[in-house]
């Protein structure tokens, strides 16, 4: 299967950044810091005992729940209800005009391992540069992408706007997979 994918679904990009907006309060660093320069920040929507945090909690035994912020986003939860799979994860990062995200790998992550990430393109721009394996992934406001982030990745947004996505971790399910094996490999579509 392809490094990055583009599912069939397509969502209100303009909606979902207004609720983004209005969580201007809300937003905090992203915890692995060695891993970017400028700013890149969060907002934890679904994750271990619906906490306020962005680090996985890999020693809480406590169910996956929604957290606070979630109820204040009608828009944002419409879309995390589409996928009717498993979320273990859900928040909105947000990389400000000229901040990078080094190329890393998050190995927890996979068709192997049974769960994906996800992103759904809430705003960007023209000079937002995501390479997935070494092969840049133009990603338009509204998607959503499968992307093997088991592979080396990088981001830079060298635009004047910033970049939000809503960036899910999902469990794979039959539905699932079937949106996949329909996805298309558009890495070569522009934009």
């Amino acid at each position: 299967m392809k490094a990055a994918l583009r599912l069939p679904m397509r969502f209100d990009a303009a909606a979902l950044a207004r609720e983004a907006d209005g969580l201007a309060d809300t937003w905090q660093a992203h915890f692995n810091t060695g891993t970017y320069s400028g700013e890149w920040s969060g907002i934890a929507l679904r994750s271990t005992a619906g906490a306020q945090r962005l680090d996985p909690d890999f020693f809480s035994n406590a169910p996956i729940a929604d957290t606070a912020v979630l109820e204040r986003t009608p828009a944002i939860r419409a879309a995390l209800a589409s996928f009717e799979a498993p979320i273990t994860s859900a928040r909105l990062l947000r990389l400000a005009p000229g901040a990078h995200i080094r190329e890393h790998r998050d190995y927890d992550l996979g068709l192997d391992v049974g769960e994906v990430r996800l992103h759904v393109v809430v705003r960007t721009n023209a000079h937002v540069r995501f390479s997935l394996d070494g092969q840049p992934v133009p990603m338009r406001a509204g998607e959503c992408w499968y992307l093997d982030v088991s592979k080396p990745h990088a981001v830079t947004n060298g635009g004047s706007t910033e970049r939000i996505h809503l960036v899910l971790d999902v469990r794979l399910d039959a539905r699932l997979q079937e949106m996949l094996a329909a996805a298309t490999n558009d890495a070569e579509h522009g934009g």
